[in-house]
């Protein structure tokens, strides 16, 4: 079957092929069985849905040579008029039902646009959870001040925390456990450990380790 100009039907049965040289229309619910293939894109200007019966996945595929371009890529667009800061942008929400059977959040990754200034803009990512019914942010990665990390509550690490240096070349320090002694470890040789406080608004050094002396206390 060939559609060249328009055509308008209350049901069309098609049992081969359709090639359709223009703009397909579709007001209601369109139903596939099999694969879909759209070669020039594909815009759906409402709420959709993709659902599957199994855990079988949704893949999205390139099919570009491999080069240090990134591929492919999966883009949530928020192109409205008038953004301010602290707008909310895309989300990547995560449900299941309950054990009453009520299809419920249970976590979701959502951007926020902290500064929407041209040339300064500035993003959050949220990393939320449930939390007894109720949701909290565990953790932001914040732009601004060259990025950091915000946790709701405490760390926990399965093996040690290394720190290094802003530029990476080498690690200043680390932190781990020792037969469940807290160990807190300059790495680099002969370099101390300083201890610094806020002594009515003055930085100042409470302690340092000397760390070519055998860890004299100065």
């Amino acid at each position: 079957v060939t559609v060249t100009g328009e055509m308008a039907a209350t049901t069309m049965d098609l049992s081969s092929n359709a090639v359709i040289d223009g703009t397909a229309l579709v007001t209601g619910v369109l139903t596939t069985t099999a694969a879909t293939v759209f070669n020039g894109g594909f815009a759906a200007n409402a709420a959709s849905t993709i659902a599957t019966t199994d855990n079988s996945g949704l893949t999205l595929t390139s099919t570009a040579a491999a080069s240090t371009t990134a591929g492919p890529v999966l883009v949530l667009a928020r192109d409205g008029a008038s953004p301010e800061d602290n707008d909310v942008m895309g989300q990547i929400v995560f449900k299941m039902d309950d054990d009453a059977g009520n299809l419920s959040t249970f976590a979701r990754i959502e951007t926020v646009a902290a500064d929407v200034s041209n040339g300064g803009e500035d993003g959050t990512l949220n990393f939320v959870v449930a939390d007894d019914d109720t949701f909290v942010t565990a953790l932001s990665l914040a732009g601004g001040s060259g990025g950091y990390a915000v946790f709701n509550n405490g760390i926990t690490l399965k093996n040690d925390l290394f720190i290094n240096n802003a530029d990476g070349s080498a690690t200043a320090g680390y932190l781990y456990n020792d037969s469940d002694n807290f160990v807190v470890r300059s790495y680099a040789s002969n370099k101390d450990l300083i201890f610094k406080g806020n002594d009515g608004g003055v930085l100042t050094t409470a302690l340092t380790l000397d760390m070519s002396d055998r860890g004299a206390a100065r």
